[in-house]
């Protein structure tokens, strides 16, 4: 028997980090993680909320709902303590609506031009929710702390990934590479959280 996850996003390199973090997870049978490519229908939730757990839900809910499917969603984002949290809840679309990876990197250099490396932190954080077809829903959350370098460094990883530093570390995560981020990284966290959950939610969807 499988049981089907749905992961509300259409982000490929979301989506592999979360199959690779959850490939494990033993139910007694096989699980299948999609992601919103595989629902035609599948609604394009406006992310209008003023946090991440509000967005997270939302998304989650809207889709369970729609599709009747277990649902996983999450919202997160970078914050920088020297633009007073931004880009927060608008890092996909700091530079503007439909911005690419690089757009909102430059904008978010230009923002901190001029300001000395001891005043860049920043934290990633992730909040993740999962949500049943009837509405129950749980959430979870992770954080990384860090500082933004001074420009992209590195060939792996996406989003903000060429600039952010983690705490610890002296490469940006594009430069630490999939194995270190998938250790470190606020996503790990919270799927990390999001593990312990799922076994008891996945096998009462089955029923």
């Amino acid at each position: 028997m499988t049981v089907r996850l749905l992961v509300a996003t259409r982000n490929r390199g979301k989506l592999a980090e979360i199959r690779a973090a959850l490939a494990d997870i033993d139910i007694g049978m096989d699980i299948e993680l999609v992601g919103l490519d595989a629902y035609a229908g599948a609604p394009e939730v406006v992310e209008d909320g003023d946090t991440f757990e509000a967005n997270a839900l939302k998304k989650a809910r809207e889709v369970a709902a729609a599709t009747g499917c277990l649902t996983l969603a999450d919202d997160s984002g970078l914050e920088v303590a020297a633009l007073g949290g931004a880009p927060g809840v608008f890092s996909a679309r700091f530079a503007g609506a439909g911005a690419t990876d690089e757009a909102n990197n430059a904008k978010l250099l230009a923002e901190l031009a001029g300001v000395p490396e001891g005043r860049r932190q920043a934290a990633f954080r992730c909040v993740l929710a999962i949500c049943a077809p009837g509405g129950r829903c749980r959430t979870c959350e992770g954080r990384l702390a860090g500082r933004i370098g001074e420009q992209p460094r590195g060939a792996y990883g996406f989003g903000y990934d060429p600039l952010f530093i983690p705490e610890g570390y002296a490469q940006t995560i594009s430069e630490l590479g999939a194995g270190v981020k998938a250790r470190i990284s606020h996503r790990a966290a919270a799927l990390a959280c999001a593990r312990g959950l799922l076994p008891e939610l996945l096998s009462r969807s089955s029923g």
